[in-house]
């Protein structure tokens, strides 16, 4: 399913000059997407290979590249139909692409069909180690560890010694517990590899092992490894954090999104034929996810997950609403005769990609979307879902910063880059907030994590009150929803309500120096204090 891979890393500088000087032939341009997937360089790669899907829309290559490229950047349905077009175009489908298309199922939360292809993928080639491995992933993720590593042993005996066999053992072991055992492994990887391991590994294991380091209370080594892996991060990609871009468009929104401007703008009909949106908004790690899981354990909610719509409607409303200018400006045209009709298409829009990309299920008449800062754009959800709840999680602001730094995330214009930049952008994401509370109606509830732990079924009942929802006690056994939480915490969500994130940056206190200063009006604002 892939063109031969350039000879050598080189090849790089030349394919990028073939493709400056004719960016219409699709033979350089597709395999320079090749090339930078491969090195890793997806954000950077994809644009190429869109060029490639648009030069030559019957060429299996490029649709698997789109496939490779979406599936990793957090938008498996789309990728799903990149995989799906390389089937119709082959005649004959190999291990490899099924295994892919498996993979991609899989970060969809599909499991049993991600489960047959995988099957269907080994029955072609029992010995691919591509088939064995993301198999054994799989069922991990889907709690089925017995499984998990029989499917590891088999894929030990194709490719004995890879590393990322290793990793995956180790965070078996800490999904069990037994951090000390895990970090032994991963020290052995570690000087069997040397230098030779490829950064995307070396990426995956320092995260496992600031992950098993911090379970253990060894906050400075987990700390100095985090920062190590966000070295590595921006080595890989190059990316860092858009101060100025993010500026810019917060600027931008608090220029149109004022209260005189808001008030002559119409709102989007209430549709009451199809299942409605439940917007859960917060900054990344402020616990959006427990609360997706408490929801969706309710026979009328259904969960939508990381739902990349809003983001979609942002980049396409001049086209798909007729607007005069972009995105928030083109807004200021509602306010003209044929202003309803217009934003009824834009929730139209929004709630026809929420069925394609399976939010919804029958039996329920509302729907999750947790997509992180989700909240940039309250000013829109206002106008086209004005009667929608918006659950706004809180968080104490260094447990926010610190689980965002030692995740891998690329949300909020690359904001985890380091920890400078987390909390910059969390400050402007509160002032963004804080600015649509003043300026735009808002059916907004906030909840603060905390409170949900110290009294679960209290808050699960105001806020199932506040989504109209009758009380079920389900939603307080959250951790028994079997669905697949895609996610940075979807472990922790397989487990009980438990209390030990709660204040964990005071074992931190020391690292988070250089932003605590910063951090301390947001702190005492939200009623949290630094003790």
């Amino acid at each position: 399913m892939t063109a031969p891979p350039p000879n050598q890393p080189a090849d790089e500088a030349s394919l990028r000059r073939m493709v400056r000087l004719d960016p219409e032939t699709p033979g350089p341009v597709t395999a320079l997407a090749l090339l930078l997937v491969r090195k890793g360089a997806l954000e950077e790669a994809e644009p190429f290979a869109r060029a490639a899907v648009r030069l030559s829309p019957d060429n299996p290559t490029a649709h698997n590249l789109m496939g490779v490229i979406l599936t990793e950047s957090r938008q498996p349905q789309a990728g799903e139909q990149h995989y799906r077009r390389v089937l119709e175009l082959v005649e004959r489908p190999n291990a490899t692409l099924l295994a892919s298309l498996a993979w991609n199922l899989k970060s969809q939360g599909r499991m049993e069909e991600s489960r047959t292809l995988y099957q269907q993928a080994f029955d072609l080639d029992p010995r691919l180690f591509t088939t064995l491995f993301g198999w054994a992933q799989m069922e991990a993720a889907d709690r089925r560890f017995d499984r998990a590593d029989e499917l590891l042993d088999a894929a030990e005996v194709v490719a004995p010694g890879h590393p990322g066999i290793a990793l995956q053992r180790a965070a078996l072991l800490g999904r069990h517990g037994d951090y000390e055992k895990a970090l032994s492994l991963l020290a052995e990887l570690e000087a069997r590899s040397g230098a030779g391991l490829e950064p995307g590994l070396r990426l995956d294991l320092l995260n496992e092992r600031g992950r098993m380091l911090d379970r253990l209370g060894r906050h400075p080594e987990a700390f100095r490894t985090f920062a190590e892996a966000k070295q590595v991060m921006r080595a890989m990609t190059g990316q860092t954090y858009g101060a100025d871009a993010a500026q810019a468009q917060a600027r931008r929104l608090a220029r149109v999104f004022t209260q005189g401007r808001v008030a002559a703008l119409p709102r989007a009909e209430v549709r009451n034929d199809v299942a409605q949106p439940i917007f859960i908004t917060g900054f990344p790690r402020s616990g959006t996810t427990m609360i997706e899981q408490t929801l969706s354990a309710h026979p009328r909610i259904s969960a939508g997950d990381e739902l990349p719509i809003i983001g979609e409607i942002v980049e396409t409303a001049q086209s798909l609403a007729g607007l005069p200018q972009p995105y928030p400006e083109g807004l200021s045209d509602l306010s003209g005769p044929d202003g309803v009709r217009k934003l009824n298409l834009l929730r139209d829009a929004y709630l026809s990609r929420a069925a394609e990309l399976g939010a919804t299920r029958p039996g329920a008449d509302r729907f999750t979307d947790k997509m992180p800062l989700n909240e940039t754009h309250l000013g829109l959800i206002s106008l086209i879902f004005p009667t929608a709840p918006v659950i706004h999680l809180i968080r104490h602001p260094l447990d926010v910063v610190l689980s965002t730094f030692a995740n891998h995330m690329t949300h909020g214009f690359h904001c985890a880059d380091d920890l400078v930049s987390t909390a910059r952008h969390y400050l402007l994401t509160l002032q963004v907030v804080a600015h649509y509370r003043r300026q735009t109606p808002l059916n907004y509830l906030a909840v603060r994590y905390e409170d949900v732990i110290d009294d679960q079924e209290a808050r699960v009942r105001e806020i199932l009150a506040f989504v109209g929802v009758d009380y079920d006690p389900r939603c307080l056994a959250f951790h028994e929803n079997p669905r697949y939480a895609r996610t940075a915490s979807h472990a922790q969500v397989g487990e009980k309500l438990y209390d030990r994130s709660r204040y964990r940056w005071r074992g931190y206190r020391d690292q988070l120096a250089p932003v605590i200063p910063m951090l301390e009006p947001a702190i005492r604002l939200l009623g949290y204090e630094v003790d």
